[in-house]
């Protein structure tokens, strides 16, 4: 396995290890018991699962061996929140690992100004306040905008980047650094200030999915075939699911438990985060791993029941206030996670025995 596999590789255990935490607060059995990690379940599963993952691909967009620090001490802090090491010991990897994310962007940002790298940037300054505050032992709701932004403003940056294949316009990428701007501020102030700050973060996430969904290259792709039509449709469905927490924030404030608060949780990091990795994957695993990982239309199987199930869990269980409904929600957005991994896995192998084939012959 190459050293980048082997960085991915707490990531990969945080996602597991996440997915099985998730049992216990469903109010289900785990498979594999370990008392208090439901409590880090939505550290693990976003500083530690998907921020090693984004620590790693812009690491080696930068190319430089110091950048490696963040993906390997936010992975390390998420195997370590598992074990019974000493939580401060793990929240220190999580704030080394998203500084040192923050500084990697540094090197990005001089090589050519770029506003998508100013935006990803501002993502991960979130990520630092994020890792912050959960060292000071505030609850993970409380810390919900910051890692919600740290995510959201991550992969806007990224969208950003491939919507200028179609279309370069400064004022328009200029506006989209404006909202981003506008998140950070809004963060904040739901931190300081929770009755405005959360409608401010409502209004700012509603421009947000309003840039994506019209101005986003997906919105011609969609009607396109095979993988960039796969993509468009993880992107836009995610892009809907945004619409959850901005309407919560906006109509609500915050929802700081019970149904409301699963609803908002989980319609950012199933709907819209789970999404996106989803869509992403053929295209930036390959480039980390340096190993294709081939389109195929079986990725639309885990997609759909994600959406379905999450649709199950929100729309029945949480708005009905349906336990059953949710806990079999809960289930198969595990189930469609784990298929996801399982297709590419078998995606990757078929490639891997074709080209020994034609090695052999």
């Amino acid at each position: 396995m190459s050293a980048r596999g082997l960085l991915l590789l707490p990531g990969g255990f945080a996602l597991l290890a996440g997915l099985n935490a998730a049992l216990p607060l469903l109010g289900l059995p785990a498979p594999v018991r370990a008392d208090g990690v439901a409590e880090v379940h939505g550290i693990l599963l976003t500083l530690g699962f998907v921020g090693t993952v984004v620590a790693l691909e812009r690491a080696v967009a930068a190319g430089r061996t110091l950048g490696y620090l963040a993906p390997a001490a936010l992975g390390a802090g998420a195997v370590l929140l598992v074990l019974p090491v000493g939580q401060q010991i793990a929240n220190t990897a999580l704030l080394i690992g998203t500084a040192a994310l923050v500084v990697l962007y540094v090197p990005l940002w001089r090589r050519n100004t770029d506003i998508a790298v100013l935006i990803q940037a501002g993502g991960a300054v979130l990520a630092v306040g994020a890792a912050l505050l959960w060292s000071a032992h505030l609850a993970v709701p409380v810390l919900l905008p910051w890692l919600s932004g740290f995510l959201i403003l991550t992969i806007a940056g990224e969208r950003l980047e491939l919507t200028r294949i179609v279309n370069s316009d400064f004022r328009t990428e200029a506006m989209l650094a404006g909202i981003a701007g506008a998140y950070l501020t809004a963060a904040l102030a739901a931190l300081l200030w929770p009755g405005l700050g959360y409608r401010l973060l409502g209004l700012t996430l509603l421009a947000m999915i309003g840039w994506l969904a019209w101005h986003d290259v997906a919105r011609r792709t969609v009607r396109g075939t095979g993988l960039p039509r796969y993509m468009a449709v993880c992107l836009l469905t995610g892009y809907a699911w945004l619409l959850v927490p901005a309407g919560a924030w906006v109509l609500i404030g915050q929802v700081p438990d019970g149904r409301g608060y699963d609803a908002v949780v989980h319609a950012v990091m199933l709907g819209f985060v789970m999404s996106m990795i989803m869509a992403h994957a053929p295209v930036i695993l390959p480039a980390v791993l340096r190993r294709p990982l081939p389109y195929t239309p079986m990725m639309y199987g885990p997609v759909v029941l994600l959406h379905v199930s999450l649709l199950l869990r929100i729309a029945v269980g949480d708005a009905g206030d349906s336990q059953a409904a949710v806990q079999w929600g809960g289930v198969l957005n595990i189930v469609a996670v784990l298929a996801f991994v399982v297709v590419a896995v078998v995606s990757v192998s078929r490639r891997t025995i074709r080209e020994a084939e034609k090695v052999a012959a």
